[in-house]
């Protein structure tokens, strides 16, 4: 019990570290909560116009999910899911940002290639083939969320299905606002092209 409760401490501080909102602030770009979505993930760093730092936060927003698990592994496969479950919690509602924090995608897929990669693999697949043909961020994730639980039910033990069940009604609850201004026409798109 003392292990898992090591492990869910240690996920939700990695994930709790706001690398979008710090990165920003140390380009000069002040607070990245005041563009786009509010969030503080890589598609709203994208939408100050520097691909390098929007690819540099998902990277250690990916790298923080997939950090979490290995340190929660060393305590065995229990500890290595609550530290998964654990992280994106962190990310999405940290203590230092009055729980008000990103929407989880990139340290959902951190999470994945730790704990299933092959439905880690699909899910980014689907991601990158989503927004590449619609142009909407929050598209692509909520097929990707939705694609990885039935992906998880095929190729994954319960265990780590239900894990992935979770992260996936979590990222469906962040993008709740997305879900209506996609059916109000109102979404933000992404461009790949831009900064």
């Amino acid at each position: 019990m003392t292990a898992v409760i090591g492990a869910a401490v240690i996920g939700y501080l990695l994930g709790s570290i706001p690398f979008g909102l710090v990165l920003t602030r140390l380009a000069g770009l002040g607070d990245i909560r005041t563009l786009g979505s509010g969030s503080i993930g890589a598609t709203n760093v994208l939408r100050t116009g520097s691909k390098a730092l929007a690819a540099l936060t998902l990277a250690l927003d990916l790298g923080k999910g997939l950090l979490a698990v290995l340190i929660g592994s060393l305590w065995g496969p229990q500890a290595a899911l609550v530290a998964g479950g654990a992280v994106i919690l962190g990310h999405m509602f940290p203590v230092w940002l009055r729980f008000r924090g990103g929407k989880g995608v990139a340290t959902a897929l951190g999470v994945l290639l730790a704990v299933a990669p092959w439905v880690a693999v699909i899910a980014t697949a689907l991601w990158l083939a989503t927004a590449a043909i619609f142009h909407y961020s929050s598209l692509a994730a909520l097929v990707a969320a939705v694609a990885s639980v039935a992906v998880a039910a095929i190729l994954v033990d319960p265990a780590r299905a239900g894990l992935i069940a979770l992260i996936a009604v979590l990222v469906i609850l962040r993008h709740r606002d997305n879900i209506r201004r996609l059916v109000a026409g109102t979404e933000s798109r992404i461009s790949f092209g831009q900064g």
